[in-house]
């Protein structure tokens, strides 16, 4: 029998939700691609209710210990003495969230020998350190497309929000002002706007799609260049590098993985290559911009906004400057984690599993890394030392 260790957000500092604003969920039958949604044998949980917090487990505690498996589930994740650490020396499976990362290091790999099978609950696998990973035969796995709607939602969100300069004005509003020439001063139209994403996988091209109605001109830059039937049907203009792209462009997105070749990608030489003025939305991952020259380029207004939700480490310190820098419209690391896509990355977190211990394999697009090397959407997006 094996050992599952599951590390997810606390519950609501209020306690663990006993009703929800909605009864019910959209119902969504595939992705836009036409992949399926995850398919597990059946689920012990309600869609729409909180399922990623600690007292959520994800829904998976009667389906493994009606097996005969040892879940345990802590938020507890830093430092030698927390219950992630005590916890990895025995365990057989890890399931962690980018929303709460546990970081598995290279050191933490070594120290769990035991340890064949680390999930991803949602996309990104980047604090798995897939070096190690591929070093001591673990298997990577994550619930590919499962809340990349809800990434590229919070994204087109915060590019409006940034360009139309919102939440100054919702400030205004909650204070009981009313200084409209103090509301507009920095608000602009997206009309017209050079909109350009790093990365047109899932997410950036599904911000492409959303954002093409509001009559943008829309850019991009990837390593794999979309078909010439997509750039066509969105009116896109390709660039070879995001140092040739940014220049262009009013509002940046990015939406890449982290990796070797995208850590550290917007410092401060890149920065300085956008127009002045320009918005920066960065719903990826924090160390693709270096956190100073961000704070550089806003204090010096060079950049009219940063917005996101993705931080280094997380959860970010308090006195992170990202809390206070100006123009900032910054939130938690929230954007994958609605209680929409809460119910798919559950549900794909089940299916894994199940195929896991009936030794069946994993769905391609699930695997990140497996027999020693980069596979699947892992070998597509990834790179290693």
């Amino acid at each position: 029998m094996a050992k599952v260790l599951c590390v997810l957000y606390d519950d609501p500092a209020t306690g663990y939700p006993a009703t929800y604003p909605r009864d019910d969920l959209p119902r969504i039958d595939r992705y836009p691609d036409g992949q399926t949604l995850p398919t597990p044998r059946e689920v012990d949980f309600t869609p729409g209710h909180l399922l990623g917090s600690v007292s959520g487990e994800l829904g998976l505690r009667t389906f493994l210990e009606s097996r005969g498996h040892t879940l345990v589930v802590t938020s507890d994740k830093e430092g030698p003495d927390s219950v992630f650490d005590r916890e990895l020396a025995d365990a057989d499976v890890v399931i962690s969230q980018p929303f709460w990362p546990a970081y598995l290091t290279a050191e933490r790999i070594a120290r769990a020998p035991k340890l064949k099978l680390a999930i991803t609950a949602g996309i990104g696998s980047d604090h798995v350190d897939l070096d190690a990973a591929i070093e001591h035969g673990v298997t990577v796995a994550e619930v590919t497309y499962c809340n990349s709607i809800s990434v590229a939602e919070h994204a087109v969100m915060m590019i409006l929000s940034l360009v139309r300069d919102y939440l100054p004005a919702h400030r205004i509003a909650r204070e009981g002002g009313w200084n409209i020439a103090e509301a507009v001063s920095r608000s602009y139209d997206v009309e017209g706007m050079h909109v350009g994403t790093v990365a047109a996988g899932r997410i950036g091209t599904a911000i492409l799609r959303r954002l093409k109605p509001f009559d943008v001109h829309l850019h991009y830059t990837d390593r794999h260049r979309l078909p010439a039937e997509v750039e066509r049907e969105l009116g896109l203009t390709f660039h070879e590098s995001a140092a040739d792209m940014v220049p262009h462009c009013d509002v940046v997105t990015v939406n890449a993985p982290l990796h070797p070749e995208t850590e550290g990608l917007f410092d401060d030489a890149l920065l300085a290559g956008m127009k002045r003025g320009a918005y920066l939305v960065n719903t990826a991952r924090a160390k693709i911009a270096d956190r100073d020259a961000v704070v550089r380029a806003l204090e010096s207004g060079h950049l009219a906004g940063y917005a996101g939700d993705v931080w280094y480490p997380q959860p970010a310190p308090a006195d992170h400057p990202w809390r206070t820098m100006p123009h900032n419209g910054m939130t938690p690391h929230i954007s994958g984690s609605s209680l929409s896509a809460q119910a798919r990355y559950a549900a794909g977190t089940r299916e894994i599993l199940e195929n896991w211990f009936d030794e069946r394999p994993l769905r391609e697009e699930y695997l990140i890394v497996d027999a020693g090397k980069l596979a699947g959407v892992g070998a597509h997006s990834y790179s290693t030392r």
